[in-house]
């Protein structure tokens, strides 16, 4: 793999037999690779392992980051289509959260086939509601949600990402999204989830054909149950597992409920 690459993703490759299959994890918006380390422990013995940062959080090259550069979600699929390509994997599965839900659907529509299987995790294709839509906010709500982040940022992380994490009885686990979301660069942060809740990618959901598991928890205050039948709807070559998990986090608060359904899809 190029340094560069390497280094911009802040790329990270568990286990190297070509005898095995590959498993992306791809975080989401506020996380880093180290929020699925529950994930890597269930699956290294079996599988190679490929973890990364997008560009902007965790451990990722913030130099390669520009407001510019990446302003759509198609940046981000351009940088994990780069990473698949360098490492040369072979069909591997991905498994994606949140808003890296639909940068592997870009992923997948531009270079149909190069993930055999992938697995959305609170994936949304649209977190406004609209007309015959539920997505979940209004226009105030994220306007109200921006001007929390520009007038004091860290106050706002520290809020939102226990309301996210949704377990108020398990606090360290609000706390733990809190740390990787306070790392973020606060002029970063603010850019990107712009990006994040104002996008719209309900049009390419009929373009995805890989095989494909949507996971939906309970109680998600970014993605509403609504989002996930949505999802299944119009992926045509899909299926819908809720499940009991609370919260937008269910591989951090629940990851042995969200291991054995990915274990049961992944080995179908």
């Amino acid at each position: 793999m190029k340094p560069e690459i390497k280094k911009r993703n802040n790329v990270t490759v568990i286990g190297n037999d070509p005898s095995k299959e590959t498993i992306i994890f791809a975080h989401g918006f506020g996380s880093d690779q180290s929020a699925w380390q529950p994930q890597v422990e269930a699956f290294k013995n079996d599988y190679n392992i490929v973890l990364f940062d997008m560009v902007g959080a965790g451990n990722s090259d913030f130099s390669a980051y520009s407001p510019h550069r990446y302003s759509t979600l198609h940046t981000y699929a351009d940088d994990m289509i780069e990473i698949v390509h360098e490492l040369n994997l072979d069909k591997p599965i991905l498994v994606s959260h949140s808003v890296s839900g639909m940068i592997s659907l870009l992923a997948a529509v531009r270079e149909p086939g190069i993930f055999k299987k992938i697995v959305f995790i609170g994936a949304s294709p649209r977190y406004l509601n609209d007309k015959d839509y539920t997505g979940g906010f209004e226009q105030t709500d994220l306007d109200g949600l921006f001007n929390a982040m520009s007038v004091n940022y860290h106050a706002w992380a520290a809020g939102f990402s226990a309301m996210a994490m949704g377990n108020p009885e398990r606090p360290e686990l609000g706390e733990e999204f809190a740390r990787t979301l306070s790392a973020i660069r606060p002029d970063v942060a603010q850019a990107v989830a712009r990006v994040i809740f104002q996008s719209d990618h309900r049009n390419d959901l009929s373009k995805l054909k890989a095989e494909t598991l949507i996971i939906q928890s309970s109680e998600d205050i970014a993605v509403p149950m609504e989002v996930g039948a949505y999802l299944h709807k119009y992926i045509s070559n899909s299926k819908l597992m809720n499940i009991k998990a609370r919260g937008h986090f269910p591989h951090m608060s629940e990851p042995d409920e969200v291991i054995g359904v990915l274990r049961t899809f992944i080995h179908v």
